[in-house]
């Protein structure tokens, strides 16, 4: 029975989507998390407003249109330095194991 109820909960998840997907509710890209350009590593905009893109459902954000050019020539590349970045932010913006909220005192 509970393999049952699970397998129409995922088609109907599935139908929910698919119906969100054809009514032009396209997914939201993934946010640029660094402040410096995947490509040259130079701070973006300082050479002007930063150029941003998409690409495979991330935003992307250069410090100029000519390193769109290098990021397409090997896009895994620079994308796998970005992923990396963002697990390192992530890991920083996680809170210290610590038992919040009770300071010193034990149950």
């Amino acid at each position: 029975m509970r393999h049952i109820l699970s397998s129409t909960l995922l088609v109907a998840l599935a139908a929910a989507g698919f119906a969100a997907d054809a009514a032009g509710d396209a997914p939201k890209p993934k946010p640029y998390v660094l402040d410096t350009c995947i490509v040259s590593g130079d701070k973006l905009g300082g050479m002007g407003g930063a150029v941003t893109v998409v690409r495979e459902g991330r935003e992307i954000k250069f410090c100029c249109k000519g390193c769109i050019k290098d990021f397409d020539k090997d896009s895994a590349k620079f994308i796998k330095k970005i992923e990396e970045a963002e697990a390192a932010k992530a890991k920083d913006a996680k809170p210290a194991a610590t038992d919040a909220g009770h300071g010193a005192h034990h149950h």
